[in-house]
């Protein structure tokens, strides 16, 4: 459907929880890490900068040095623009609180930082490719950094803000990229159509992006 459809825009929030497959079936996960890269390596074929987000979870009860290890490289391997990381933490009358080998809290404290670290590098990296690049964005509202600002958000979700007029909220405008930050964007808005918005291709041929 990515590479088909027109209005979906381009990210998927896809959870991974956790990159051992020891550990997702402790989980009782469905899934496994080569199903997960699989499901991964179908979407970008089908749309090649399209954005992808994910939930993990550090210090599930029995994970090693090496479960963990294992999640760090599958996160660099898919290179997440966005994830959103948790230690785990006992729930009442749950069946992972009675599970032995529960992690210690200093060790799921630093797991957790290693991977935001890692996390902060790829979401970096994934936003400084886009300076220089014009990019379609559907304006929310006044910046949270300036009520000088606008901010809207990107087909990919990612955050952009730049200098505009109120009128612009709640639509759809082209912002050239002109710095990277670590959670967020700024950019210049500039009235020729963006390149990177989805375009259906010669006919009879499914649409791709040219990002």
């Amino acid at each position: 459907l990515f590479g088909e459809l027109n209005p979906l825009c381009e990210h998927l929030h896809l959870p991974l929880q956790s990159g051992s497959n020891r550990i997702l079936a402790a989980m009782n996960r469905s899934y496994t890490r080569e199903h997960y890269l699989e499901k991964v390596a179908k979407l970008r074929r089908s749309v090649p900068c399209i954005g992808l987000s994910t939930d993990l979870i550090v210090g599930f009860p029995g994970e090693t040095e090496a479960d963990f290890q294992d999640t760090l490289d599958l996160v660099e391997e898919v290179a997440f623009q966005q994830a959103f990381c948790f230690k785990y933490s006992p729930r009442p009358q749950t069946r992972a609180a009675s599970l032995p080998d529960q992690v210690p809290e200093e060790v799921k404290t630093e797991r957790l930082a290693r991977l935001l670290n890692l996390q902060d590098r790829l979401t970096l990296a994934a936003s400084q490719r886009l300076v220089g690049q014009v990019q379609e964005v559907l304006v929310e509202g006044a910046s949270k950094r300036s009520n000088r600002e606008l901010s809207g958000r990107l087909r990919t979700n990612q955050v952009v803000n730049f200098s505009g007029p109120s009128e612009l909220v709640n639509q759809l405008v082209s912002v050239e990229i002109t710095e990277a930050h670590p959670h967020s964007l700024k950019g210049r808005w500039v009235a020729e159509p963006s390149p990177c918005r989805c375009q259906a291709a010669a006919e009879g041929r499914p649409r791709r992006l040219s990002c």
